[in-house]
């Protein structure tokens, strides 16, 4: 499954082994350079707009209300007017450039580490993790890694804004002139040195909070064992207590955060400040004219904004960009799980499904087989279901052991292959955003096919019930349909594939007993002669089972 690609950028954004996340920040600049270099001109006339607005007073000062000439007020209001004008139109069109470039490139990375995660060969960097600490680097990680972009953009311009304000300040004042082009990259290397902390603290409290989320996606996806096993509170507590490191280090790097952005500020503030000092006892000398004077004043008035913005913003922006791209790297260069050589092709609809000594997890030294065409429960724990489910899609390799499908292992079957052959319903399958036939991935032409399907699903009613039958859409991973009624279309889905061999597990637990007990019935009927294995502990679908296969403890 891939992703759908973006626009292309300027330059595709390439990972390798030697790649660090200095790099990797780099190349993401990069990659947009065909939307950050015009919004980058923009920002820098703006800002050169903002710096001559007291370099035009001060000349309007001196050459047309200190000689009382009519003609030259009016040409420097003129010119004032449209330094106004083009300043404002930069900052407006750089602003939305730079921002449609950012999508593009965050898009593009978006799509790498998607397309990363759900490679059929597998991520060993997900590994031990939780689900929502992948969807952490997909989201979070991903969006500050690209927000670098941003540095390419404003602070060059704010930059180009001091350098401008120096260069005046040379003409008026050389040492005053001396004193900005030498003291700005100063303190911009001060900005550089003092974000070594703050990158640290920035890293734990992304992992933390990934961390965090991880717990939470896995509380809400067994909350139903959970409540089973009585065990709402521990694992509640468990999570208060991941939730609570998470803030923890989530106030230690805004801490350091603070006490960053206040001691730049303040060492701005202070230059600033000696800066202007200086121009007034130049004044007091007769070294400056009074327009001079007006002029040294505006712009060390003008210079402390873009000097507190790079010393407030770069460095954090910087900082977190390069703590994101770690654990961007970890997941785009990690190695595929351990599988075979994956060259088997697909053995044909009538291939038994086995267990030869498998050990993976809470499941230890299982042995089963289920010979084509049978229907067949196996009870297990919720971690022994899902690890499970897990191996027979693939996802997840045995420990010891082998699992075989058609009397090869599966780790040795091309991905394309299998997935054509063995499909796996999860218990939490969402919905695509879309109508119900477009779930079902059937089409128009097939809406009696569709029928046929919801009705053995047992969601025969929901062309009553839902407004436009088919052509309902479903909404955002199914959200306007009850729960209920999710899972039907899912397991509809499912069963429209007409797979060999499926696998579902816990599919009808948001169903009253009653209703599972026909909807197991049903499916049962329509897997006549394809295999069917059940992972799950209800009642009703053992009791339409050929056979039930205990998993021990």
């Amino acid at each position: 499954m891939k992703a759908a690609s973006g626009p292309r950028v300027g330059r595709p954004i390439t990972i390798d082994a030697a790649t660090t996340p200095r790099r990797l920040v780099l190349r993401t600049v990069l990659a947009g350079r065909r939307y950050v270099i015009p919004a980058a001109v923009l920002a820098v006339l703006h800002q050169l707009g903002e710096g001559l607005v007291p370099v035009v007073m001060g000349l309007a000062i001196d050459r047309a209300l200190a000689t009382g000439d009519l003609g030259q007020l009016v040409f420097w209001i003129v010119l004032l007017a449209v330094d106004f004008t083009v300043l404002s139109l930069s900052y407006r069109f750089g602003s939305r450039i730079g921002e449609y470039g950012l999508q593009v490139v965050q898009h593009q990375l978006r799509g790498k580490v998607t397309d990363r995660l759900l490679d059929p060969a597998g991520d060993a960097s997900t590994a031990g993790r939780l689900p929502g600490e992948a969807l952490s680097v997909a989201t979070s990680d991903v969006n500050r890694l690209s927000f670098a972009l941003m540095l390419a953009v404003y602070p060059v311009g704010q930059l180009a804004a001091v350098i401008f304000a120096g260069i005046v300040l040379l003409v008026l004042c050389w040492p005053l002139g001396i004193a900005v082009l030498v003291g700005a990259p100063l303190m911009l290397l001060l900005l550089d040195r003092a974000g070594g902390p703050l990158r640290r603290r920035s890293e734990s409290e992304q992992e933390l909070a990934a961390a965090a989320s991880g717990r939470a996606a896995d509380l809400v996806t067994g909350y139903r064992v959970l409540r089973g096993l009585r065990a709402e509170r521990i694992a509640a507590e468990r999570y208060r207590r991941v939730s609570r490191e998470a803030l923890d280090g989530t106030l230690h790097a805004r801490r350091a955060f603070g006490g960053y952005v206040g001691t730049m500020s303040g060492v701005s503030t202070i230059f600033v400040a000696a800066i202007a000092v200086a121009a007034g006892l130049f004044a007091l000398n007769g070294s400056l004219s009074v327009g001079g004077l007006i002029t040294i004043v505006g712009l060390t008035q003008f210079i402390l904004s873009p000097l507190r913005s790079i010393a407030g913003n770069a460095g954090p922006i910087w900082a977190a960009a390069q703590a994101s791209a770690a654990r961007v790297l970890a997941v785009l260069t990690a190695p595929p799980m351990p599988h075979g050589s994956r060259t088997a092709e697909r053995p044909g609809a009538t291939a038994p499904v086995s267990f030869a000594g498998v050990s993976s997890g809470p499941v230890r030294e299982l042995d089963l087989r289920v010979e084509a065409g049978e229907f067949v429960g196996v009870r297990a724990t919720g971690g022994q279901a899902d690890v499970l489910v897990a191996l027979l899609a693939a996802r997840r390799p045995p420990e010891r052991g082998e699992l075989r499908y058609g009397g090869i292992a599966l780790a040795d079957y091309r991905p394309e292959a299998i997935r054509a052959e063995l499909l796996v319903a999860p218990h939490a399958a969402d919905l695509f955003e879309g109508t119900v036939l477009d779930n079902l991935e059937l089409g128009e032409a097939d809406s009696d096919r569709a029928d046929r399907v919801l009705a053995q699903a047992g969601a025969a009613d929901l062309m009553e019930v839902l407004p436009d039958g088919h052509r309902t859409a479903v909404g955002e991973a199914g959200a306007r349909l009850s729960g209920g009624q999710r899972q039907r279309v899912a397991l509809a889905r499912a069963l429209a594939q007409d797979a060999p061999v499926l696998v579902l597990h816990d599919p009808t637990t948001a169903v009253d007993s009653v209703t599972e007990a026909e909807i197991a019935r049903q499916v049962r009927d329509a897997r006549n002669g394809r295999t069917t294995i059940v992972i799950t502990n209800s009642p009703a679908w053992m009791s339409a089972c050929d056979r039930v296969i205990e998993v021990a403890s």
